[in-house]
């Protein structure tokens, strides 16, 4: 199994079609931010809109074939970009899904909305490795490859809406979820600007290494192994990964065995000294250090809150002292 599909295995996603919008100018959409574990997605089907930099930056325009994610979960406000006060548009309920749509008459935007859900800790874990804002085009004049596949998924979605078919609400949750994979590696092959996740998917030298993480995250992998599987020396692997990931190989490694731990204590019974040994710590000691220190909260504490539904990760957020927070985040 490849390193991008072994994660997405660790890290299931689930994506769902909210709304098909078709506003006529002018139009204004303003929207988030949703859910803690969710990642909001916009299909441009026809037409254009203008998306607002939340953080008062450049707008940025979409067009027809555009994608976006936004990873970062912002509110985020979408617009015609006449500056016109917007018609009020009303919603109603299609046998799968929410239309929502005006009355204005000129150039028609079609829209799909919706979102990822990602299962807690994942979800802030793989923020930290996607862009706050993630565009990309598969319009229908995209050739071969992966942009061509992400315009027939989104052309079949567009299908399935305006058919409002039996099982459709399944057939487009399951698209969208097909999405997000495909609209990462669209973005590892076109965006040679990314860091993180996408520059790592996007870099062939790598791979043998962030492979072998993946697949035996047991294993005391050190540095100079890893090189060795690139053909690097070890410091050209140690600047690679800082420069593409923003992390080194080791720290790579503990997010995959977190995650593999976390998992492995909400749907089994193995003993803590199991999981230990199971992700690669000979010490329990030491995987309990390794394991708060990453989530927050012990192994114990986190076994016990997935078996009663808490998200123990949300209330420790919300609990904590805003001072304390803003310190650590300083430091």
């Amino acid at each position: 199994m490849d390193w991008l599909s072994r994660l997405f295995e660790m890290m299931p996603v689930r994506g769902w079609l909210d709304l098909r919008c078709s506003y006529g100018v002018p139009w204004r959409i303003d929207q988030g931010p949703g859910g803690s574990n969710e990642i909001p997605y916009h299909a441009v089907l026809a037409g254009s809109a203008i998306l607002d930099d939340p953080a008062g930056g450049r707008p940025l325009q979409l067009k027809a074939g555009d994608i976006l994610l936004l990873p970062g979960n912002p509110r985020h406000v979408m617009h015609d970009g006449g500056g016109t006060p917007p018609l009020p548009a009303r919603n109603r309920a299609a046998q799968n899904f929410t239309i929502s749509e005006n009355l204005g008459s000129d150039e028609r935007l079609d829209l799909l909305c919706g979102h990822f859900a990602i299962a807690p800790p994942h979800d802030r874990l793989l923020r930290t490795y996607l862009p706050p804002r993630l565009v990309v085009h598969a319009g229908p004049q995209v050739g071969e490859g992966t942009a061509a596949q992400l315009a027939g998924l989104v052309s079949l979605m567009r299908s399935e809406t305006a058919d409002d078919h039996l099982g459709g609400r399944a057939m487009l949750n399951a698209l969208s979820t097909a999405m997000f994979a495909l609209v990462l590696r669209l973005a590892s092959e076109t965006d040679a600007k990314s860091r993180g996740l996408l520059a790592l998917a996007g870099d062939l030298r790598l791979a043998p290494a962030v492979a072998a993480m993946f697949n035996e995250p047991a294993r005391a992998w050190s540095l100079p192994e890893l090189a060795r599987l690139c053909n690097m020396s070890r410091a050209t692997l140690a600047r690679q990964f800082q420069e593409k990931l923003g992390r080194s190989a080791s720290d790579l490694l503990t997010d995959i065995r977190m995650t593999l731990a976390a998992n492995e204590l909400r749907r089994s019974s193995l003993s803590t000294g199991g999981v230990a040994e199971m992700v690669g710590y000979q010490s329990e000691a030491a995987f309990q250090r390794a394991f708060k220190s990453h989530m927050g909260v012990t192994p114990a504490q986190w076994r016990k809150a997935q078996h009663s539904g808490q998200d123990v990760l949300a209330d420790r957020v919300a609990s904590a002292d805003p001072k304390a927070m803003s310190a650590a985040v300083d430091r």
